[in-house]
């Protein structure tokens, strides 16, 4: 019996396989985020769960460093204020956690990164229309057949797969070309 690590592995190989077609898209929303901070914009990120984690990740990378030592480039990931989630969930609803944070912080000509396995997250539905709203470039990193979000977000993203765990690992892996994208594009480092 194989184990489970040879079996993901071999799972992860097998979808890797498939994903040189997202290159256009992810070199797009590349781009699209150099565009926003070489304008003075900011990336902002959001999602649950593990997605929220991803959102940590990739506004760090950005905020740090990824690969250069450069300038500080601007991210927030909405994920990780408790006091805005907890009181916006209790005053208002959970779904608006993420559309409140976008309509205080967002304005036109920033970027928002949303990042949903299922492209149905409601609170992150909600964030991509409010962005929206503020003409606010939109990018989906999504899993599955993209949900509701592959049509609502300006550059989706979309891991053509079914398991939450292989979609989560290529999120990543794709949060790590943006940023590579975005320092080539400046020329940072």
């Amino acid at each position: 019996m194989k184990s489970i690590y040879l079996a993901d592995l071999a799972a992860h190989r097998e979808l890797l396989q498939n994903l040189d077609a997202l290159d256009e898209r992810v070199t797009l929303a590349g781009a699209r985020m150099a565009e926003a901070l070489h304008g003075g914009g900011k990336i902002l990120l959001c999602g649950n769960g593990g997605s929220a984690a991803d959102c940590q990740h990739v506004a760090s990378e950005l905020t740090g460093r990824f690969v250069n030592d450069r300038r500080a480039l601007a991210a927030i990931a909405l994920t990780t204020d408790s006091s805005a989630l907890t009181s916006i969930a209790n005053d208002y609803a959970f779904d608006d956690v993420f559309a409140r944070q976008v309509k205080a912080l967002g304005r036109a000509g920033d970027v928002l990164i949303a990042i949903s396995t299922s492209g149905r997250s409601r609170n992150v539905v909600r964030a991509v229309d409010a962005a929206r709203e503020l003409s606010m470039t939109t990018i989906g990193l999504l899993g599955r057949d993209g949900g509701e979000l592959r049509d609502r977000c300006d550059v989706s993203i979309t891991v053509p797969s079914e398991s939450t765990a292989r979609i989560q690992e290529v999120h990543i892996m794709i949060g790590h070309s943006l940023c590579g994208i975005v320092e080539r594009a400046l020329e940072l480092g």
